[in-house]
């Protein structure tokens, strides 16, 4: 469900996985659409957290050009070069070996080096015609980050538009009202804690409320009283 709203409205997409995640978080391929979700509207750390775990989940390297590119989207050029020097990076189909190697050329851009990104991305020759498309569009970017402006209009002009396709299977949605906000569950959170019960350390942590703590007040002056009577009869005798 969510997989085919994602080109549609990743916003949407990203709510539909909330809720599958709550119903069977434990399960892959809903971890998995969680990540793409989160990673199509933006959330990258949130995305990375789930790619790693379903990376230990299944064992796939598949997305490991995602993961790269959610640490450039978190700032951290470095750390998607060492992705991409990891030894699963180096046995990659060849798209997702194409993917990674547009990520390693952003993070070249990202930390100042156009010449190396564009040396990268030169490199590269693919079949899909999708995937040729990204890589011009990052060229776009380099070689304007190179002062080369007329190559990158030349190149720009080039690269075909994007068609819309339509989605002929029946779509159903979930009822994402069911998905909390998560500023109210903090609030709430909060309630709980101020409104929790208090506890009887000695009698297995049942809860005690007020009739339980009269009742205990009424059986200690009962004991109170019964001892003193029993005083008074053994002065007596």
């Amino acid at each position: 469900m969510a997989g085919n709203l994602l080109d549609i409205d990743p916003e949407l997409a990203y709510r539909h996985a909330q809720v599958a995640l709550q119903r069977g978080g434990r399960v892959d391929v809903v971890r998995e659409a969680a990540a793409l979700t989160a990673y199509a509207t933006g959330r990258y750390a949130e995305a990375l957290r789930e790619f790693r775990t379903v990376r230990r989940l299944g064992g796939s390297i598949e997305h490991l050009p995602l993961m790269a590119d959610c640490e450039r989207g978190l700032g951290r050029p470095e750390r998607a070069l060492a992705i991409a020097d990891e030894p699963d990076a180096k046995v990659l189909p060849a798209d997702s070996a194409v993917e990674m190697r547009i990520v390693v050329a952003g993070a070249r851009l990202d930390m100042g080096d156009a010449e190396a990104a564009h040396l990268i991305l030169s490199r590269i020759s693919t079949p899909n015609a999708d995937l040729q498309v990204r890589v011009d569009e990052a060229k776009v970017a380099v070689l304007r980050a190179l002062g080369r402006d007329a190559e990158a209009d030349e190149l720009e002009a080039s690269i075909p538009e994007p068609v819309e396709e339509e989605i002929e299977e029946e779509i159903f949605l979930y009822d994402t009202a069911e998905l909390p906000d998560p500023d109210a569950e903090l609030e709430d959170e909060d309630d709980e804690i101020d409104e929790a019960p208090e506890f009887d350390d000695e009698d297995d942590l049942h809860e005690v409320d007020e009739d339980d703590e009269q009742a205990e007040d009424d059986d200690a002056d009962a004991e109170t009283a019964e001892d003193a009577e029993t005083a008074e009869d053994e002065d007596r005798a």
